[in-house]
């Protein structure tokens, strides 16, 4: 089936705080590793050094985040529960004495200490060798939504947490923009070059509701059954050695670091290459 070339970004989220509530934006900056500007710039760790997010600890869910600040990366965020009043916190303190207070506020939640630490410099990806935004359309949201009752396209899309949602596509059209563990296929946004690794292996994360961290009992099946009966011509490969893939990882090279992707642009699909003739390494 040749790629349709009426791909075009329809939305960009950001999550300033990894697991956390995001912002949509019309514009941003790809930083180093090739991430989104303020995405997971920040992250929440134990006293163990691990993640502190929604895959280990359903307590992530109930918490509402909203932030605020004119760039990409925000000042503050205001964080709340069904069970605690709305707190803003200056983010500029983050790993500093005066960030102590946020420190409190997540440890008496979460019942044992949490800290919020930052990384300037490309944030906290899910995946450290694709670490670009990750791509779905807007089609596949919907899609997916319709195989459970009770779930509307915008909380599937919270469910998801894509970084950029495409219009003008039927759905699992960004399959186009992965091949086989071998290969990497190129295509730009804009003028932004990017690199299509894989699809997304899904975690827990999607079964539950994002605001209460409920789970659809029976989800992973009925999405996996779904996934597969409905994989178009162009999806598959050898990366579904099982179907509970959605969404795609990129990479973006770093001749294309400090440029900005924004609502509107169109995607352009390229060439297929060997993994070993790009900057991301062969899984």
């Amino acid at each position: 089936m040749p790629t349709p070339a009426s791909a075009t970004v329809e939305r960009i989220s950001i999550y300033p705080i990894k697991s956390l509530d995001g912002r949509s934006v019309e514009r941003v900056e790809i930083v180093t590793n090739g991430g989104l500007a303020g995405d997971r710039e920040y992250a929440l760790f134990d006293s163990d050094g691990d993640y502190v997010n929604g895959k280990n600890d359903q307590r992530v869910h109930p918490i509402s985040a909203s932030y605020a600040g004119e760039t990409a990366s925000p000042d503050s965020v205001t964080l709340s529960t069904p069970d605690k009043d709305a707190t803003r916190f200056d983010l500029g303190t983050v790993n500093g004495d005066a960030s102590a207070p946020l420190a409190d506020w997540l440890a008496e939640w979460f019942g044992y200490p949490v800290t919020l630490d930052r990384n300037r410099e490309g944030g906290f990806p899910d995946d450290t060798t694709a670490a670009g935004p990750t791509i779905i359309s807007e089609a596949t949201i919907e899609t997916v939504a319709g195989w459970f009752d009770g779930i509307e396209p915008e909380g599937m899309r919270r469910r998801l947490r894509p970084n950029i949602v495409l219009g003008g596509v039927p759905a699992f059209w960004e399959d186009h923009l992965f091949a086989d563990r071998d290969s990497r296929v190129r295509f730009s946004i804009g003028d932004v070059a990017f690199l299509g690794v894989n699809p997304c292996q899904r975690c827990v994360v999607p079964s539950r509701d994002p605001d209460t961290g409920d789970e659809i009992e029976g989800f992973n099946e009925r999405f996996i059954d779904n996934r597969r009966a409905t994989m178009p011509d162009w999806s598959g490969g050898d990366w579904f050695d099982h179907d509970f893939r959605l969404m795609v990882n990129t990479a973006v090279p770093e001749a294309s670091w400090g440029e900005t992707i924004a609502v509107g642009d169109e995607v352009t699909v390229g060439e297929t290459v060997p993994a070993a003739d790009t900057p991301v390494p062969a899984e």
